[in-house]
């Protein structure tokens, strides 16, 4: 008799819940399955928060509409509900989005992004979902089997469209570089996705996203403009950005720059001896004053490079993750502002 995993639905409010259960057979097994203490946890809570909202007479604390989750008129304005896969793409999206939906990221702040391992508490957010918007182009290794976990839920890739510039070096070689969003250029294509996924999803909302996407995108266009003025101020033989990762092809290719880096895609490996030394010897035989990393990574290797080049490390870059509002970059506006005027200090 073969074990097996199942998903039983739990309401709370209008929205469904899953909570996975192991059985063996056709029986239960008085065992739930093993989701470590941070899935109990969550499956605990859902059974609490479902206990309160069905014995809520009105309102209850989740409901996103602001009146009773019983009503028919709550049912019908209820407000869509949008995951994305990391936080740059979910502030895009509430900026088209605006009070018309919920968008949530999946990610939290500071996730490395590419080698994330969804828990089963994403697996139950995103079942809530109405609507997932990815990268793509590899970005998120893990979002074919996540989405396999899924039923009904659809997503959509906000990258589709872009003409990706190809990593040519080291195991990813001829796969696209999937930091598209660093051009402020191709994250109107980004935009322009996000409005028309919303459209269609919720199309009595229509005019709210598209009068919020045209504003947004004005934003984004006025921002290129002020970046590639500050770029120009730096002498033409010193316009190098040397980073940990190469995120950084289309924010160079964008404003003239020359990107060099330790590897191509950040993984959990360390940066071997040759692509340090590499990294040393560009360094060197062209004077770079500053090298750099990404925020969601170490920094030990550039900081290794920075010594024995005798240059400085000048900080971190944000490209996967926006911070915290307290922080430096809690917007893709202030993200891309922030590492270009950093990088220019650094040169200087």
């Amino acid at each position: 008799m073969k074990n097996s995993f199942t998903y039983i639905p739990t309401r709370s409010g209008d929205s469904t819940a899953y909570m996975q259960v192991y059985r063996t057979g056709n029986q239960r097994s008085d065992r739930q399955l093993r989701l470590g203490r941070v899935g109990q946890a969550v499956v605990g809570l859902l059974l609490v928060t479902c206990t309160i909202a069905c014995n809520s007479p009105s309102t209850t604390p989740g409901d996103r509409t602001g009146t009773g989750t019983n009503s028919p008129t709550s049912q019908a304005k209820r407000k869509k509900i949008v995951l994305t896969t990391f936080t740059v793409i979910a502030d895009m999206a509430r900026n088209v989005a605006g009070d018309a939906a919920v968008v949530e990221s999946l990610t939290k702040i500071g996730s490395e992004i590419h080698g994330y391992e969804p828990t089963p508490s994403d697996l139950i957010r995103a079942q809530t979902a109405d609507l997932i918007l990815d990268n793509g182009m590899g970005l998120e290794r893990w979002a074919e089997k996540f989405y396999q976990g899924l039923n009904n839920v659809p997503h959509v890739t906000i990258s589709e469209g872009i003409t990706p510039i190809n990593i040519s070096e080291d195991a990813y070689a001829g796969k696209p570089n999937p930091h598209a969003w660093m051009s402020p250029k191709l994250a109107l294509i980004y935009v322009e996705n996000i409005r028309k996924a919303l459209v269609q999803l919720d199309p009595e909302n229509a005019s709210t996203y598209n009068a919020n996407a045209k504003r947004y995108s004005q934003e984004i266009q006025a921002i290129d403009r002020q970046l590639k003025t500050e770029i120009e101020t730096i002498g033409r033989d010193r316009r190098f950005i040397v980073t940990c990762e190469g995120a950084f092809s289309y924010l160079a290719k964008d404003y003239g720059l020359t990107e060099v880096y330790l590897w191509a895609v950040n993984s959990e490996r360390q940066a071997t001896p040759r692509q340090v030394q590499k990294v040393i010897d560009v360094v060197r035989q062209n004077k770079i004053p500053v090298v750099f990393c990404e925020s969601t990574v170490s920094a030990d290797a550039q900081k290794q490079v920075a010594a024995e080049a005798g240059t400085k490390f000048g900080g971190v870059f944000y490209v996967d993750s926006l911070s915290d509002s307290g922080g430096s970059v809690p917007t893709y506006l202030t993200l891309m502002r922030y590492n270009v005027e950093t990088l220019v200090r650094g040169l200087q």
